[in-house]
């Protein structure tokens, strides 16, 4: 079964590793890009196409034009666009014989969209879902092909919940794989009805403010840990990135969000909306004093 792979993310270099191992799929042709502004977790997969003697397309710009035109003359049987940066045109998508295989972390037809595993984290969620699927012109919304259910506990952060996505969508790789190539493969089509759609963060969906529940504020933290950017709040007009932090309890009724009431070591507490929080790892070059405010 020839394969064309696309992606450029720390998962699309997991996944094709796998892909590469898996009896009957034979990798034809890699997209990638070299570089990029936007992706935190941006990998290139130039290094490992060229080890395993796959020719590699350096995608760069927004046109899939020349993707498109390198791609037609291949005889691809498949495609696989695991962490790509935008959509891919109808074009593209009709290349393969039987398609592109899409991924996406959560329990489709629920939550599609954007920065599906910073909105679970954020939100509180309890659990999301490692889930690939034919793509189709209307983003995340084509036939399901395997989907798994994924718990998200209270300890998790944006690290680990991205290691164990992708512990799961490897395996989930290896037999949805092996069915493509016998030709016994059997896809389920979304029911649309049960769908809702994520919008793309901002710069202002990472901001802490002082007034929000301390549980709100740790989720927040945690969605934008490693490999994210990190979680922020603004003093004297800059951002200061916060990486853990930790509910401390109850504080007076009395005294405002923001206020610092206690310092220790490099740490320390802050009044937020329903009580305190501890502020365990930040990038403050000097800490902020007993009595004032953030």
């Amino acid at each position: 079964m020839r394969i064309a792979f696309i992606g450029c993310v720390e998962f699309s270099h997991a996944a094709l590793e796998r892909l590469l191992a898996v009896p009957g799929a034979e990798v034809v042709a890699v997209v990638t890009r070299e570089r990029s502004d936007f992706n935190a977790d941006f990998r290139s997969l130039r290094s490992l196409a060229e080890a395993n003697g796959i020719p590699c397309f350096l995608c760069s710009g927004e046109s899939d034009a020349s993707m498109l035109k390198w791609l037609s003359g291949l005889e691809l049987d498949v495609g696989y666009c695991f962490g790509w940066p935008r959509l891919l045109s109808s074009k593209v998508l009709s290349v393969p014989r039987l398609g592109v295989v899409g991924f996406h972390p959560t329990p489709l037809p629920m939550n599609r969209g954007r920065h599906p595993l910073i909105w679970a984290l954020a939100l509180g969620l309890k659990e999301t879902a490692s889930t690939f699927f034919f793509m189709t012109a209307e983003p995340d919304a084509g036939p399901i092909i395997s989907q798994v259910m994924i718990p998200i506990s209270e300890g998790d952060d944006a690290r680990s919940l991205y290691s164990r996505v992708t512990d799961t969508a490897l395996k989930q790789i290896d037999e949805f794989t092996r069915e493509l190539s016998k030709g016994t493969l059997v896809a389920t089509p979304q029911d649309a009805s049960r769908a809702n759609h994520w919008r793309k963060r901002t710069a202002l969906d990472g901001r802490i403010d002082w007034r929000m529940s301390g549980r709100s504020i740790r989720n927040l933290v945690r969605a934008l840990a490693a490999p994210y950017q990190g979680a922020t709040f603004l003093l004297d007009g800059v951002d200061v990135v916060v990486r853990k932090v930790a509910v401390a309890g109850v504080a007076p009724e009395n005294l405002e969000p923001g206020k610092v009431l206690s310092v220790e070591g490099n740490t320390f507490t802050v009044r937020v909306g329903d009580g305190a929080l501890w502020i365990l790892d930040h990038d403050l070059r000097e800490l902020p004093r007993v009595g004032s405010y953030l």
